[in-house]
């Protein structure tokens, strides 16, 4: 044979050669990677084909489907009170990743989680019919929480503290999920929601970790009845004023000049809410009890899934003394969610043991058979002693009945509480967020709640901006709708 022809001989059997070693590639190796990529538009085909399963609250569907009436995509997601469950189901978009519920669960809502599955589904490759998110939401408190909201910037959370179970969580200002599912009208309406100075797509109670203020207390109390500083709260402490910060020309002030905050008990300085005692606590403490402490309850946690992941709350690392004791009354660099305020009381409220917040109870197939039960022993640890637990939710008590909380006071329910204003801006140049956070039980029931609540922004002004004033109706609301028979 012709040497030249030859050569192109062998170099077109390797061509060849390439080319089958590409498309087995591309068949074996490449495919599940090619089958799962977003821009895959099959993808966004097979999903709308049919109906999804719905997210219930309270026994009844809040989301639904509908004939997309154009395009290549049958069916489009719908929402009923798309605003109200807006934090809680997040949106199923042809256009965009789902998020919330709709998100963590999206196999079990399009049908492609294998376990539902049936044995006709598997001999036939048939796509099993979807399955549904049962939540431990109660339409009530949520109702109550979004009226109680209104038009401010903000969020709260309310749990049931011997379960665990989420009843409530809305963040305000909310959006309606409806208005990302309709192919003609999403792209105007994400832009709008992106470039929204307010930020509606942020879940505030789950992903926005802001200086706790003096709800913060609550822990910095509690590391110190279990360390055995202090032996209850009605001991006097060492709490000088002035109290200046260590190493420093600079004394920490108390929001009321005239309180009486001198060498106050842990239960008069949560009345008032005396910063110096709690800075001193601080710093008496050390900052690495009052970070194991803080820990306890939740704080610094990277894997907070309810099942949605939340932002850790932090309580820092690596500060001097002056620095401790601005943690101790929830300043310097402590942030927390509101989720995480809500935890705090809902130990407390618990004998000090926390139970693992979650807000699915259920995943069930098409025919409502249950194929996860998250309601069945969910994870508990014990944070503090049951007398610590005890003392901190009399001294809680006292707050709403004497001191700074009486805007939550329920007739007919025992209620303990913290209230906060936290700073922020440079020089505290910008309006405080507005905190409270609670635990109530009804005298006749028995049922129990545990809240917490931020304002950050509303039409109030500066000097009117308090935890009492601001965010404390809303929690009572909430617990008012959840102790109802």
């Amino acid at each position: 044979m012709n040497k030249t022809i030859r050569r192109a001989s062998v170099f077109a059997l390797l061509l060849v050669v390439s080319l089958l070693v590409r498309a087995t590639w591309v068949q074996f190796y490449d495919s599940k990677a090619l089958a799962d990529d977003k821009n895959n538009r099959r993808n966004a085909i097979r999903t709308y084909a049919g109906p999804l399963g719905n997210i219930i609250v309270g026994g009844s569907p809040v989301t639904g489907s509908a004939k997309a009436g154009s395009g290549d995509l049958a069916y489009k997601r719908t929402y009923t009170d798309g605003k109200l469950y807006a934090a809680v189901t997040g949106y199923a978009a042809q256009a965009y990743a789902p998020t919330q519920l709709e998100g963590i669960y999206q196999d079990v809502l399009n049908g492609t989680d294998t376990r539902l599955k049936t044995a006709m589904d598997t001999i036939t490759n048939k796509r099993a019919d979807p399955g549904d998110v049962v939540t431990t939401i109660d339409p009530g408190v949520q109702k109550a929480a979004y009226r109680a909201l209104g038009e401010t910037k903000g969020a709260a959370v309310a749990i049931d503290p011997a379960t665990g179970r989420i009843l409530g969580m809305v963040s305000t200002p909310s959006y309606d999920p409806s208005s990302l599912t309709d192919a003609n009208t999403a792209g105007t309406a994400w832009k709008r929601l992106v470039d929204d100075s307010d930020k509606p797509l942020t879940n505030r109670a789950l992903r926005q970790p802001l200086p706790p203020g003096s709800t913060f207390k609550l822990v910095v109390a509690a590391a110190a009845l279990e360390d055995g500083l202090y032996s209850s709260v009605d001991v006097k402490t060492d709490s000088p004023i002035p109290y200046r910060l260590p190493g420093s020309t600079h004394d920490l002030p108390n929001e009321n000049p005239n309180a009486p905050c001198t060498d106050a008990s842990i239960r008069q300085a949560l009345r008032y809410s005396c910063n110096n005692v709690f800075g001193k606590m601080a710093v008496d403490l050390g900052q690495d009890k009052v970070r194991a402490m803080a820990e306890k309850f939740g704080f610094n946690d990277e894997q907070q899934d309810v099942p949605v992941r939340a932002y850790a709350s932090v309580f820092p690392k690596g500060m001097d003394k002056a620095q401790t004791a601005l943690t101790g009354i929830g300043q310097f660099d402590v942030t927390a969610t509101p989720l995480q305020m809500a935890m705090v009381s809902a130990a407390i409220a618990n004998g000090g043991k926390l139970v693992s917040p979650h807000m699915v109870a259920q995943i069930t197939d098409g025919d409502g058979q249950v194929l996860q039960d998250d309601n069945k022993d969910p994870e508990s640890r014990q944070v503090v002693r049951s007398s610590t637990a005890e003392q901190l939710q009399s001294a809680m008590r006292t707050v709403i009945e004497q001191g700074t909380g009486t805007n939550a006071r329920i007739p007919g329910a025992t209620v303990g509480g913290k209230t906060g204003t936290a700073q922020h801006g440079e020089n505290n140049s910008k309006t405080p967020y507005a905190w409270f956070t609670s635990y109530a039980k009804s005298d006749s029931n028995g049922k129990e709640v545990a809240v917490a609540v931020i304002i950050e922004q509303s039409d109030a002004a500066r000097s009117e901006v308090s935890g009492n004033g601001l965010a404390a109706p809303v929690a009572k609301a909430m617990m008012k709708a959840a102790l109802k028979n």
